[in-house]
């Protein structure tokens, strides 16, 4: 019944940190709200599209609204390019034009009715979407279901340690192959399906994903060469709590970005994030 509770916990913290960098990263759409003729509109602004077709910008709004959405790359100064956006069903549609692997364009969207009424959806701050190439389900499916166990197992060494059961050691070890082999392995195979580059951490890079994943790795090594002849319990908690801080900060933060005039995949910094 004990071990129960600790897969129990293990597992609430798990997903609770899913869902948290899930719902929380700059590639989330950007919800919005409107109000059109009294009525309040929800609107979720993608800000990730992967590359292989257009990006389809999908509003529910009634059928007397008409909307028109201005696009460039970003960064860059380009003159605005536009785009008219129509109907079908209930949905007022506009297609962005796909980018190269870890190209951005910027945009917002103008909206009219047929009484004259004229608004815009995030001129002053125009959203930022990221575009990525396909990567294959065989290898992504394995690198989110490793990392999400590399995950439930570092929460249970943690919680083993915190009350001094030897069980953490064997959890530690575990939870460093699993990160090895999701992080290290398969992490860096995705990032080339999507944009192109196998590690752009460091020593080459600032990425954030690559360079958070390594700090967790590094601490779990230290973990579990600490653990080998006696038990340190305190350092296997101190990288479960790592590697749970790990988690929590949103993926692509400091992601893979297309510098437009060198052709160079770079690291960019998605602003709209920060300035939430």
């Amino acid at each position: 019944m004990k071990n129960f509770i600790f897969w129990l916990v293990a597992f609430i913290i798990t997903v609770g940190a899913a869902f948290y960098q899930r719902t929380t990263g700059p590639t989330y759409p950007e919800k919005t709200n409107i109000t059109i003729n009294g009525i309040v509109y929800e609107l979720h602004l993608k800000r990730s599209q992967t590359n292989t077709h257009p990006c389809e910008i999908d509003l529910p709004l009634p059928d007397n609204v008409t909307g028109t959405i201005f696009y460039r790359r970003y960064p860059s100064e380009d003159k605005w390019s536009q785009v008219s956006m129509q109907h079908s069903e209930g949905i007022l549609t506009g297609l962005l034009p796909s980018q190269p692997a870890a190209g951005k364009l910027q945009y917002y969207i103008a909206l009219g009715t047929n009484d004259g009424t004229l608004l815009t959806v995030k001129q002053e701050r125009p959203v930022v979407i990221r575009f990525k190439g396909n990567v294959p389900a065989i290898v992504m499916i394995p690198h989110i279901l490793i990392m999400f166990i590399a995950m439930l197992l570092s929460s249970l060494a943690g919680l083993y340690g915190a009350f001094g059961n030897p069980k953490h050691k064997r959890y530690g070890v575990t939870t460093l192959i699993c990160l090895i082999v999701g992080g290290i392995i398969l992490g860096p195979i995705v990032q080339y399906y999507a944009f192109g580059e196998f590690w752009t951490g460091i020593p080459f890079g600032w990425d954030l994903t690559d360079n958070k994943t390594l700090l967790a790795v590094f601490f779990w090594i230290a973990a579990v060469i600490l653990n080998r002849r006696k038990e340190h319990p305190l350092w296997t908690m101190i990288a479960a709590i790592v590697l749970l801080l790990v988690y929590s900060v949103p993926h692509s933060l400091f992601g893979s970005q297309l510098d437009y005039a060198s052709g160079e995949v770079t690291q960019g910094l998605i602003m709209n994030f920060l300035l939430l």
